[in-house]
């Protein structure tokens, strides 16, 4: 399982995209209450849900993030794993935290995503089409302030992908995952 972490805005849905279209992963599809971008569809970017019916969920891991829920269901998991023995899910870095610690060490690989520069992460939101305010509230957050730096819980175990530039960045997920679906020697 690839796990994909960063701050906001570090390309963290491009890199998943990326991982389904080059190495044919499936996306483990997660759960949130908060309302669809534009474009996005239920099922597919998310399962969108209603606050009573997030509570339905067997969830491995489970935020609050900008006034939203948001989690990654044991289910979920169960359908990504259906379709392939390679998977990729984004979570925050608490979530990547809780799936090294709730699964074998050999069974996840993490991604943590950032930039050089932090402004940069305020135009790849506008860009992206959040509102001005939605973006301000974001980058305010206590969630955005944990996930600028890599946690000490994750430090040991990430790969550190500066996306600044995205050939690098895909030459550098390229041989991440070659590293790790390689077969081990003894």
């Amino acid at each position: 399982m690839f796990v994909v972490t960063g701050n906001t805005g570090t390309g963290k849905t491009s890199v998943t995209k990326y991982l389904n279209d080059f190495f044919e992963m499936p996306k483990v599809i997660t759960h949130t209450t908060r309302k669809p971008r534009e474009g996005e569809m239920d099922q597919v970017d998310y399962y969108f849900e209603s606050a009573d019916s997030f509570k339905q969920n067997h969830f491995l891991e489970q935020v609050d993030y900008n006034g939203n829920q948001y989690g990654s269901s044991k289910e979920g998991l169960e359908r990504a794993f259906e379709k392939n023995p390679l998977i990729t899910i984004v979570l925050d870095t608490k979530g990547a935290a809780t799936y090294l610690e709730a699964l074998p060490e050999d069974e996840v690989v993490v991604m943590y995503l950032t930039v050089s520069k932090e402004r940069d992460l305020y135009q790849r939101l506008v860009k992206r089409g959040d509102d001005v305010q939605s973006i301000n509230s974001r980058l305010s957050s206590e969630e955005f302030v944990r996930d600028a730096q890599l946690p000490a819980a994750l430090a040991a175990k990430a790969h550190v992908v500066v996306n600044d530039d995205w050939e690098e960045t895909k030459r550098k997920v390229d041989a991440i995952v070659k590293q790790a679906i390689q077969p081990k020697v003894d």
